[in-house]
């Protein structure tokens, strides 16, 4: 488990099963996959994570409140491919009831850390559609900066891409 001033984040269990679904299934907040996810496709993205727990060792996490215990999206670290070159990524889909509030930051600054101090990992990227504003201001917020442009293809269609990242000693500082 990691834990932040508001927040708690671990692996993701069959409790949080219905609010990550709930999640997914919103057109708004998932707009940059252009779709609302199905039924099936929220199970299959879910049992996706739950998987990739014990091959990677990493994924989603479930982001709860700490003052009422509340899902309130997900975030975490996965490995991800981008112009045929493997990266490890942070990711974050939240709740829209609970955007703007800072969580999204918050939650991926914390894997950010745990990447960094923990896995030592060198570099962290996040891939976001140009248009996702939002996600863009938290990568940047991140200390990211854009490393390349790519096309990934999702359900058939060429979707474009910034690939964000940020290196371990642009990160601290150093």
């Amino acid at each position: 488990m990691l834990e932040t001033g508001r927040l708690y984040l671990r692996k993701i269990g069959t409790q949080d099963f219905l609010p990550i679904k709930r999640i997914l299934k919103d057109k708004d907040v998932m707009y940059a996959w252009e779709h609302p996810f199905s039924d099936e496709e929220a199970e299959d993205f879910i049992n996706n994570i739950l998987t990739r727990y014990d091959k990677d060792g990493v994924s989603y996490l479930a982001v709860l409140e700490k003052e009422t215990g509340k899902l309130v999206g997900i975030c975490g670290l996965n490995y991800e491919y981008a112009n045929e070159e493997k990266f490890i990524g942070i990711g974050y889909i939240f709740n829209k009831k609970y955007w703007g509030n800072g969580y999204a930051f918050e939650s991926a600054k914390r894997c950010v850390e745990y990447a960094f101090n923990i896995m030592n990992v060198e570099e962290i990227t996040a891939q976001i559609r140009p248009e996702n504003f939002a996600s863009i201001k938290v990568a940047e917020n991140l200390k990211m900066k854009i490393k390349t442009r790519f096309i990934k293809i999702y359900n058939g269609k060429e979707m474009p891409h910034l690939l964000y990242c940020v290196n371990k000693t642009e990160y601290n500082g150093n």
